[in-house]
Formats: structure tokens, C-alpha cells, sequence
């Protein structure tokens, strides 16, 4: 009765979440938690991130990351632009990097290895903030809590039925199954997006497109053995490629108008 009400409140919980459209056009279902509560969520984290790594003393990358952040940012819609952008460099040799609701941005030391100017280091910034401003925070929470709902659901009335073994064996294999076949395949998607989303960002910017597909390329060749790509949260990488090639043509015009205009980014 205990799991068969929880799985009821998660129900219930998520019943109330809305339907949305992303930048690309595509319908996401949002809404568990309100934004209130995102940027909360990101605020926390990044704390916690700052408290468990250390951060640069280089002045010169630290500053190069900050203009960096700061381009893109001008280009976001009003209730992105008027945030209080937040932006730490972390001293850590993965080449990676992270952008949280509230507007937080993580950017390792390692990213240098891949990042070769500033048009590939904004690739990254502007490829993360477009996960922020495309809502797939809120996405991944809304689904995993209308996954938690089903499974507790299905676990309740399996356990019922026919035990507690049961009911466990039932929450084992759906969450793997969830994981595998749901919430991952979404991620890539997210990723796709989040490509798509940063790559005109940065073109608004100032910043060069085509940089993009050099700086996932670099990131290819450093990168060692990767997962299956049916397990990978992160597309393809030689489709990637493609992709990126492929949209840069598009967004020159937009690039160039963006120098013409006076936006011509300076970030070391």
C-alpha cells in the first residue's frame, strides 16, 4: 500500500507539467519543478562544485573564459540576458564544460587542450548555455519524475500481486530499460539541440561557426575509446561533424552581419 501511494504522489506529482516547444521546434514536457527551483537546484550545484574543485589562479584564462561567457550572453532573449551570469574556471585536466540554470557556467582547465582560440573555446560556452536556454534541465527532471511515477506504479500492483520480490525485480529491470531506452536517447537529443542552439548563438555572437566542427574535432582526437552509440549520451561524432559543417555554410551570413554590426569579440 506504501509503494502503491508513492507511486500515486509521483502520478500526481507530474500530472500537472505542460508541453512546450524548444528553439528547434520540437515538443518537450516540462514543468515538475518550477524555474524558481531550477535556478535554485543550479545555484546549489555549482556552490558545490567551486567547494570540491579547485579554481585557476591564471588571470589570463580566467579573464579569456569570462569574455567569452559574456558575448553569447548578450544575444540571449530578456529573461536569459538580465541574469546575473556567473562563471568559474576549474582547475581539472578534462576538457569539459558546464552551464546550469540561474545562469552558472563550469569550464575546466583541460578545455585549452582542445579549445584553440576563442571562436572553438565559445563552440563550448555557447553549445552549454543552449542547453539552459533550450529548458532540457527541466526536461530531464520532468521525465525521470514521470519515469519514478510509472515504476512505482507498475512495482506497487507487481508487488501486490505477487510479492515483494517482485515489485523489486519489477523497479531493477524497468529502470534499466528506462535508462537505456528513454532517458539516454532524450539526452542525445538534447545534445543535437544543444549543437544547433549553440552554434547560431555563437554566429550572433561574432564568433566564427565553423570553429565548431574544428573544436569537436579536436575534441574526437583526444578522446579515447568511447561507449556503443546506442549507450552514449552525445550523437554520433563523425555525423556530428557533418552536422556542424553542414549548418556553419548557413550561418555565415548571420556571422558576418554580426562583424559588421560591431559585435567582433576579443577574448585572448
Amino acid at each position: 500500500m506504501k509503494a502503491l501511494l508513492l507511486g500515486l504522489a509521483l502520478a500526481t506529482a507530474v500530472a500537472g507539467c505542460a508541453t512546450t516547444t524548444s528553439p528547434t521546434g520540437r515538443t518537450q514536457y516540462v514543468g515538475a519543478v518550477s524555474q524558481a527551483q531550477l535556478n535554485q537546484l543550479g545555484a546549489q550545484a555549482f556552490a558545490e562544485a567551486k567547494a570540491k574543485t579547485p579554481q585557476s589562479t591564471d588571470a589570463r584564462q580566467t579573464a579569456d573564459v569570462r569574455c567569452v561567457v559574456s558575448s553569447p550572453v548578450k544575444e540571449l532573449p530578456p529573461e536569459w540576458k538580465s541574469m546575473r551570469w556567473d562563471t568559474a574556471l576549474f582547475v581539472d585536466p578534462e576538457p569539459n564544460a558546464f552551464a546550469l540554470p540561474g545562469g552558472k557556467v563550469g569550464v575546466n582547465t583541460g578545455i585549452f587542450k582542445v579549445a584553440r582560440n576563442q571562436d572553438q573555446l565559445a563552440a563550448v560556452i555557447a553549445h552549454e548555455i543552449g542547453h539552459v536556454i533550450s529548458h532540457h534541465h527541466d526536461e530531464r527532471i520532468t521525465r525521470q519524475m514521470q519515469t519514478q511515477a510509472g515504476l512505482g506504479l507498475i512495482s506497487a500492483l507487481l508487488g501486490a500481486r505477487y510479492g515483494e520480490g517482485a515489485a523489486q525485480t519489477a523497479n531493477q529491470v524497468g529502470g534499466v530499460a528506462a535508462q537505456g531506452l528513454f532517458l539516454l536517447p532524450n539526452s542525445r537529443t538534447q545534445e543535437s539541440e544543444a549543437d544547433v542552439v549553440g552554434q547560431q548563438l555563437m554566429a550572433k555572437a561574432g564568433f566564427d561557426p565553423r570553429q565548431a566542427q574544428d573544436l569537436w574535432r579536436n575534441m574526437i582526437a583526444a578522446g579515447g575509446d568511447r561507449p556503443p552509440e546506442w549507450l552514449s549520451t552525445h550523437p554520433d561524432p563523425q555525423s556530428r561533424l557533418g552536422e556542424l559543417a553542414s549548418r556553419a555554410s548557413g550561418l555565415m551570413p548571420v556571422y558576418r552581419q554580426a562583424r559588421a554590426s560591431g559585435r567582433t569579440p576579443h577574448c585572448g
